[in-house]
């Protein structure tokens, strides 16, 4: 009796593998046979009455194609924000070309961060050459110190990269970058100054734990790390008459 059942059984998932086979093959079935579309029914999802083949084609074509305007909305609200950012970019570009000293630039770097990207807090660290690029003395914005200074080892892994990285940071370089400020920052933005941060790195700091989040793109962070060094080191080779 057993034997029986499994061969019946194996018999009628053959036939059913063969009918999807051949609905597979010939997907104007019931194009061709209407009289057959009128007689299936399928249990409804929701509940437990039945729909027909093409409420339930229906149905489905209709979730499709929201989530097809999800995805959509999506796209251009992400297009949208790359235009705001690539603008504000372009903004800060024309500023900084009329910087012509290295405190004027700093300051148009500081400004538009605050004023055009939202930042919270900022600062700019100039690494070893940096008496040769400004030689303003260190405000909030502006520090300077040996590439190889001790308080630094916290960052060792970023400045060695030279990548822009966002999110999270320790309390320590919390501390290091927003001195009494540090608790009052939920996310960073790390932005290397030249390969490998040869002339630095800037910061900027956001109360808001999203506003930098690790799975955001950093090229538009890195297409501002080069703006500023650009600025910077052209600015002052305008200070000493083009040497």
């Amino acid at each position: 009796m057993s034997i029986s059942n499994t061969e019946h059984e194996g018999v009628q998932q053959l036939d059913e593998e063969s009918v999807i086979d051949h609905l597979q093959a010939h997907p104007d079935f019931f194009e061709r046979h209407p009289r057959l579309v009128e007689g299936l029914t399928l249990s409804h999802q929701a509940g437990g009455d039945s729909v027909s083949l093409v409420e339930r084609q229906v149905s489905v074509l209709r979730q499709k194609n929201r989530e097809l305007e999800d995805r959509l909305r999506e796209l251009v609200a992400v297009a949208r924000s790359n235009d705001a950012l690539a603008q504000k970019i372009h903004r800060l570009a024309n500023r900084l070309l009329e910087a012509r000293t290295s405190h004027a630039a700093l300051e148009i770097l500081e400004a538009c961060l605050r004023e055009d990207f939202g930042a919270n807090q900022t600062v700019i660290v100039l690494f070893h050459d940096s008496s040769a690029i400004i030689q303003e003395p260190d405000t909030r914005f502006l520090r300077r110190m040996n590439r190889n200074s001790p308080a630094l080892k916290s960052f060792s892994t970023f400045i060695e990269s030279g990548i822009p990285r966002c999110g999270r940071v320790r309390d320590a370089q919390k501390e290091f970058l927003f001195p009494g400020d540090g608790a009052l920052i939920a996310s960073v933005a790390l932005v290397p100054l030249g390969p490998r941060c040869a002339t630095g790195m800037l910061a900027i700091g956001s109360r808001d734990a999203e506003r930098f989040n690790p799975t955001m793109s950093t090229e538009f962070l890195g297409r501002i790390g080069d703006l500023a060094t650009a600025a910077l080191r052209g600015s002052r080779a305008r200070e000493n008459g083009g040497r």
